[in-house]
């Protein structure tokens, strides 16, 4: 063997798929499950299918991409289903008053962003523990989703508004799908390749470090929250698009299903770790397992056990992955 030999580098796979190695597992699981389904009902895998997929998961993929940012940071935010509700109530109320779509959108839009400032200010400023600031935001949300309306439903009269979640601003993909790809691309460029992205998997991993090293740790914690608000919020605002309808009970499950996406997607709770890649591939993974429960007919009840075995199977991977 020569010395050229000896010094030349071994081959090794694209980078990418490195980098990306966990999220295609991740979604390696994602085609296993659709194709166990259709096993037993074909009509799994048929277009209509993956198109009702998508549609459902747009608002969890969508929620689970701001709940991700304040994980990488190390927190926890338990508000966005109460926000996620109280959006839909906003801007129904807003219209059924005589506001415009565009108006009223960025009053529902106005919640998420109070909101996730207000966790954000009390986790930074004030010094209390994301767990319990979040719990009481949730907590005061979901009220007042109930208040603002007495607890009543509100239909949405706009007869254009439906434009928001299903029309194309390109020719053949629905909104949905548009708003859930560019999310995904611009978070993980950010995160990724933009310093102040970075900053967010510094500060979860050792903020005191990041102090020392000049990262603006109170700052980078503070968007992280508002981050995830308003993507609550624009998640809100494309389920009342869809159905045309806001309750205020619609987010109720929706929080811990973006928490269990984040960390079926790789993200550690523990922090400074996870991508905008993985926690849409966990939103898609737990829409087909919830899919597959309905198609096979299995009791809806069992829904929350098997994305709760999903989430727990992802934890060990992650703990034993650390070791």
């Amino acid at each position: 063997m020569t010395s050229n030999d000896k010094n030349s580098p071994t081959p090794r796979a694209p980078s990418v798929l490195l980098a990306y190695r966990s999220e295609l597992a991740i979604a390696m699981a994602c085609v296993a499950l659709l194709v166990g389904v259709g096993i037993f009902v074909p009509a799994a895998l048929s277009s209509g299918n993956f198109a009702n997929i998508l549609q459902a998961s747009a608002p969890l993929v969508i929620m689970s991409l701001g709940v991700l940012v304040v994980i990488i940071t190390g927190g926890i935010d338990l508000s966005v289903g109460s926000i996620f509700s109280l959006t839909g109530m906003v801007t129904a109320l807003a219209m059924a008053n005589g506001f415009g779509d565009v108006t009223a959108s960025l009053l529902g839009l106005g919640v998420g962003i109070v909101f996730g400032s207000i966790n954000g200010a009390l986790i930074t400023l004030v010094g209390l523990a994301p767990f319990v600031v979040t719990l009481i935001t949730y907590a005061v949300a979901a009220s007042l989703a109930f208040i603002v309306t007495n607890g009543r439903s509100l239909g949405v009269d706009s007869s254009d508004y439906w434009l928001l979640n299903s029309g194309e601003l390109l020719p053949g993909i629905p909104n949905f799908v548009v708003f859930c790809l560019v999310l995904t691309v611009v978070l993980e460029f950010v995160l990724r390749k933009i310093t102040a992205g970075r900053w967010f998997y510094s500060v979860g991993s050792s903020p005191m470090a990041a102090y020392l090293l000049g990262i603006p740790v109170k700052r980078t914690r503070f968007a992280a929250y508002v981050i995830s608000g308003t993507m609550a919020s624009f998640a809100g605002l494309l389920t009342v698009s869809y159905i045309l309808n806001a309750e205020a009970t619609a987010g109720a499950s929706l929080m811990l299903q973006a928490i269990a996406a984040v960390v079926i997607g790789g993200a550690s709770l523990a922090g400074g770790t996870g991508s905008a890649v993985g926690a849409v591939l966990g939103a898609l993974m737990i829409t087909i397992i919830q899919n597959g429960v309905n198609l096979i007919g299995i009791n809806s009840f069992w829904q929350g056990s098997v994305t709760g075995l999903a989430i727990l199977v992802a934890v060990l991977i992650d703990r034993f992955s650390h070791r």
